[in-house]
């Protein structure tokens, strides 16, 4: 089978497709991987094809404001998804893959998989493509709305109608737009953090989460020996750059000193920075960590509640302290409060010492639970069950 991935968006939307790719090619698949520029991600030795976008530095000028999101939505944004939208044609035309996995935000995918005899099938890494009456679109409301739950699914439609114009002009090469739709539809999600939902149709299929086998890797001497010396409270909000980073740094550092807990704290793309002073003792920064290295240790986590983070720290069986900025990270939050592995998640705009140290302490009595979750997610093969419906539905 001639197999290929498409992605786009920050490290949590790239490291699945990795992964799958790494166990297509291990299986014996021809593997065309196309991702982001610099997503600080280990990409496996696969085909790669070009799609002439950096989510890092989109983020950079974004923000998670709705505000600044306009402002580099003409500017940035739009230009960006042109250029993506446009590669990912070229690449499936140039390529002729038999299948075509994609990420919901490569909008030509269908069609040009269509052009050319290949089967398509969209990957949600958030169950926000097929509507459920069980709960309301992640990224959309913040209450199950019971029966209209299913109405907040047509903002997806909305969103992608926001960039009409670039995908008809990438579709220029096809003879303009054509009627199409993925034959099938994989969800990335432990069943752990979210039970199938009963009105899902059968072409939609939680696979569980997609990761590769860890690779052990030395961990920088200074983060080995912290973390031998004593219990410690990992932080990071990976891509989420957004208000004070300082004070948010110093709110985690004194609520998790309250609790008894050092810092490890990962800086990531600049949700955290280290105020004056702070670098020793029992705190240590630095920009990132390999997370199945560091977490298992980690008495518990604040994390900003993206999927992949999600995933990584209920796998490391690690309660944690869920700090929303924006998009599905409220909806991962609650999933997490729903199954007993965090207290209710503590909003980025509403962060201080107090709440920060409230929510530790909770966190620390769900220990048991985690390690128990944990204990589930670990028989999951997520790429294997993947891998296994992506072959059967190209057989029929």
């Amino acid at each position: 089978m001639k197999l290929m991935l498409l992605t786009a968006g920050s490290r949590g939307d790239v490291e699945p497709f990795a992964a799958l790719a790494r166990h297509a090619a291990s299986a014996g698949h021809e593997v065309f991987l196309g991702v982001p520029e610099n997503s600080g991600v280990d990409l496996p030795p696969v085909a790669r094809v070009p799609l002439d976008v950096d989510f890092s530095q989109l983020m950079a000028e974004q923000g998670v404001s709705a505000i600044a999101a306009a402002r580099a939505f003409r500017s940035a944004i739009r230009p960006a998804m042109g250029r993506m939208l446009g590669a990912a044609v070229r690449a499936i035309r140039d390529v002729r893959p038999d299948v075509v996995v994609y990420h919901p935000k490569l909008l030509t995918a269908a069609a040009a998989a269509a052009s050319v005899g290949a089967v398509p099938i969209v990957v949600e890494t958030v169950p926000s493509l097929t509507p459920s009456r069980e709960f309301p679109m992640p990224g959309t409301v913040s209450r199950d709305l019971g029966p209209l739950n299913r109405m907040t699914y047509r903002v997806a439609g909305a969103a992608a109608g926001m960039f009409r114009r670039e995908v008809a002009e990438a579709l220029r090469p096809l003879g303009g737009p054509a009627a199409s739709a993925p034959v099938a539809s994989l969800v990335p999600v432990s069943p752990v953090l979210l039970e199938r939902p009963r009105d899902w149709p059968p072409t939609t299929t939680i696979t569980g989460a997609w990761v590769a086998p860890p690779r052990e890797t030395a961990l920088a001497d200074e983060v080995a020996d912290f973390m031998q010396d004593g219990a410690y409270l990992y932080a990071g909000f990976g891509s989420m750059a957004s208000g004070d980073a300082v004070a948010r740094a110093r709110a985690v550092i004194d609520a998790a000193r309250a609790n008894g807990l050092r810092v490890l704290m990962a800086a990531g793309w600049g949700g955290l920075e280290l105020p004056p002073g702070e670098r020793g003792g029992d705190v240590l920064d630095v920009t990132s960590v390999p997370h199945a290295q560091v977490l298992p240790a980690a008495a518990v986590a604040i994390h900003h509640g993206g999927a992949g983070t999600a995933h990584a720290v209920v796998r490391a069986g690690v309660p944690s302290v869920v700090v929303p900025f924006t998009g599905d990270q409220p909806f991962w939050g609650r999933q997490l409060q729903n199954r007993g592995l965090a207290p209710a998640a503590v909003p980025a705009r509403r962060v201080t010492p107090e709440r920060l140290e409230r929510a530790i302490n909770v966190a620390l009595s769900q220990r048991d639970a985690a390690r128990s979750a944990a204990e589930s997610m670990r028989h999951e093969n997520g790429v294997a069950r993947a891998l296994d419906v992506i072959e059967a539905t190209l057989a029929r």
